[in-house]
């Protein structure tokens, strides 16, 4: 498989929150060959706490994305950690200083991406997982005549009261712990990251995941030994600002909160032309299937399918777990091919 890997900078950004980054860095790899007419092109933006080396997995020959038949982007979004973040970047902070990045500066970045590195105009579809997602509804409302596919995996183009309980839960996870100073860490958020593991945890499954007792085929020992493995060592590979600063942008997430649409959260959805697959897993705790649906209502060109699984949120990400994998697969395949 050919793989490329770059850094785009983009000289004086102007972000959502005001703030402007004299050197915005956006980092992302391709995989596969752009054709002649730049005609194959698919976007696969970053979900939450990760990077393209975490999502890469499903881009492989006859996989859920083909490389040999897609040249596929992945922008690492602000804040992961790779691309612009408080871990990397001096001028970027958090909310306690009034700064945040929005998915409207991630899309806005990768569309410039886009058209002054690869000469790409068009797009033949955004696939998203979660924060994946948010960025896909981003770029069908922001840049429409620019999308002509979309597959939003559980992820609402607006972050809702219930879902920001859940956020406001993790980030006071963190900043509760004694090394949280009210505006930065000094030191390792020991009981910080315990805690928030434990609280991503209990919502990324479903019940009928614990209860059938599924981290036990996945090789772990016990409950604790998985949530110490499975989640808690995970995000201890990351910098706890940025861990901060994805929350911030996760918690703004509203389509419809730019110059454009201006806070109109029907017509941002309304507007989007591309043909979209709206598919939340039935167990998602937080991105729910009837949030999801009732949003795939006001999508004039959408098709709600359901991912059928007891995965809870990783049903959109089921690197794990086969089933699932072989159930979007054939959705995006069929998308693909129309």
């Amino acid at each position: 498989m050919i793989t490329s890997a770059g850094t785009f900078t983009i000289e004086n950004f102007a972000l959502q929150c005001g703030a402007v980054l004299p050197q915005a860095k956006l980092v992302y790899q391709t995989y596969g060959q752009l054709n002649r007419d730049r005609s194959n092109v698919i976007l696969y933006p970053t979900s939450y706490g990760a990077t393209h080396l975490d999502i890469e997995w499903l881009i492989r020959p006859n996989g859920i994305l083909d490389p040999t038949r897609w040249f596929i982007i992945i922008p690492n979004m602000f804040g992961n950690g790779l691309s612009s973040s408080p871990s990397n970047c001096q001028n970027c902070g958090l909310a306690e200083q009034g700064f945040w990045f929005s998915h409207g500066d991630n899309v806005f970045a990768q569309e410039k991406l886009l058209r002054e590195v690869f000469g790409i105009e068009k797009l033949a579809m955004v696939y998203g997982w979660s924060m994946g997602a948010q960025q896909a509804y981003h770029w069908g409302a922001l840049f429409k005549d620019k999308v002509e596919r979309i597959v939003a995996l559980c992820g609402t183009a607006r972050t809702t009261d219930h879902n920001r309980i859940f956020l406001e839960s993790l980030r006071l996870a963190l900043t509760g712990d004694r090394a949280w100073t009210g505006t930065h860490f000094e030191g390792i958020p020991e009981r910080g990251f315990r805690t928030f593991a434990r609280i991503y945890a209990s919502w990324a499954a479903s019940q009928v995941f614990y209860r059938e007792g599924i981290y036990y085929q996945l090789g772990y020992e016990s409950l604790e030994d998985y949530l110490q493995r499975g989640w808690e060592a995970g995000y201890r590979k990351r910098d706890p600002h940025n861990l901060l600063a994805m929350i911030d942008t996760w918690l703004r997430c509203d389509v419809s909160n730019n110059s454009i649409y201006q806070g109109d959260y029907h017509r941002a959805l309304s507007s989007i032309q591309a043909k979209t697959l709206v598919m939340p897993s039935t167990t998602d705790l937080y991105f729910t299937s009837e949030d999801c649906e009732a949003e795939a209502n006001l999508i004039p060109n959408a098709e709600f399918f359901a991912i059928p699984s007891i995965w809870g949120h990783r049903a959109g990400n089921p690197y794990q777990n086969s089933g699932d994998q072989a159930f979007i697969r054939q959705v995006v395949h069929k998308l693909l091919d129309t």
